[in-house]
C-alpha cells in the first residue's frame, strides 16, 4: 500500500530557470561585495566560483558529491576582504548571487491544488538536489513549504541523487519502507533510477527540464501534466493490491 509520495523540487513542482554563465551575475555580485570593501572583479569572482565548486567536489569522498555554496562564498570573502572579520554573511552573498542569476521562479500549473488534495491521503516529502540557502526560500516563495515534511536538500549532506541515502533519509524520517512510497521526478537518472533501484514506485514528470532518457531506465508511469498524478497513483495502487 502506498503511504507517501516523495517529490523532487526544481523541474517537478517548481518551474525555475537560473544561470551561472551570464557575466551580469558576477558583475552584480561583485558590485554588492564592493560595498563591504571586498575587492574582487567580476572575472575573478567567476573564476573563484567555478574553481571553488570543482575543488569541493574533487576533494569529496562521495560518489555523487554536492558542493556547499555558503562555504564557497565564505572562502571568497575571506580571501578578498580587507577585514579580518567577515564583513558580510556568506549566506547573504550566496543569496545575492542566486537572485542575480534567477530569471524564472513559479510553480507548474495545478501544482498547489493537486498537492492540497494529495496531502489528505498521503504523507508528502521533498528530496531534491540543491543548496538549502537557495532552495528553502524558493520553496516558501512558491507557497509550497507547508506541503512537505521532511525536506531533504543535498547541500545539507554533501552528496546528491542518485545516492540512495538521499531517499532513505526521507523514508526513515517518514518511518516507511521504499515499497510504501512513490517518487515523482523529472530526471530519468537522478530521480527515477535512484528511487527505482531502492524498490520505490516511480512517476516521471515529462516537464521542460531534466534528462528524459538514460540507459534504458523506465518509470512505472509517465505524466505530462502535473494533475495526471492522480491517474498514476490509481494505477500504482491497483498494481500494489494485486501483488
Amino acid at each position: 500500500m502506498i503511504k507517501a509520495i516523495l517529490f523532487d523540487l526544481n523541474g517537478t513542482v517548481i518551474d525555475i530557470y537560473t544561470s551561472e554563465s551570464d557575466d551580469n551575475i558576477y558583475r552584480t555580485t561583485a558590485n554588492f561585495l564592493d560595498y563591504f570593501r571586498i575587492r574582487i572583479t567580476p572575472d575573478e569572482l567567476k573564476e573563484e566560483f567555478f574553481s571553488g565548486v570543482s575543488t569541493q567536489k574533487e576533494q569529496s569522498q562521495e560518489e555523487f558529491p554536492e558542493f556547499d555554496a555558503v562555504k564557497l562564498f565564505e572562502n571568497i570573502i575571506r580571501r578578498y576582504s580587507r577585514n579580518d572579520q567577515l564583513p558580510v554573511a556568506p549566506e547573504v552573498a550566496a543569496k545575492v548571487f542566486r537572485a542575480a542569476g534567477r530569471y524564472k521562479l513559479q510553480t507548474y500549473d495545478r501544482v498547489i491544488d493537486t498537492l492540497e488534495i494529495l496531502r489528505h491521503s498521503y504523507k508528502l516529502a521533498a528530496v531534491s538536489d540543491g543548496q538549502p540557502v537557495w532552495a528553502l526560500p524558493e520553496l516558501h516563495f512558491c507557497k509550497l513549504a507547508g506541503f512537505f515534511s521532511p525536506v531533504i536538500i543535498s547541500g545539507d549532506y554533501g552528496f546528491r541523487k542518485p545516492d540512495r541515502r538521499m531517499y532513505m533519509t526521507a523514508l526513515n524520517k517518514l518511518q516507511i519502507t521504499p515499497q510504501e512510497a512513490v517518487f515523482v521526478g523529472n530526471d530519468m537518472y537522478r530521480d527515477i533510477y535512484g528511487a527505482g533501484r531502492l524498490g520505490m514506485k516511480t512517476i516521471f514528470f515529462h516537464s521542460n527540464q531534466g534528462e528524459k532518457n538514460c540507459c534504458g531506465i523506465e518509470a512505472d508511469y509517465i505524466i505530462y501534466r502535473f494533475e495526471e498524478i492522480f491517474n498514476a497513483l490509481n494505477f500504482l495502487q491497483d498494481q500494489s493490491r494485486r501483488s
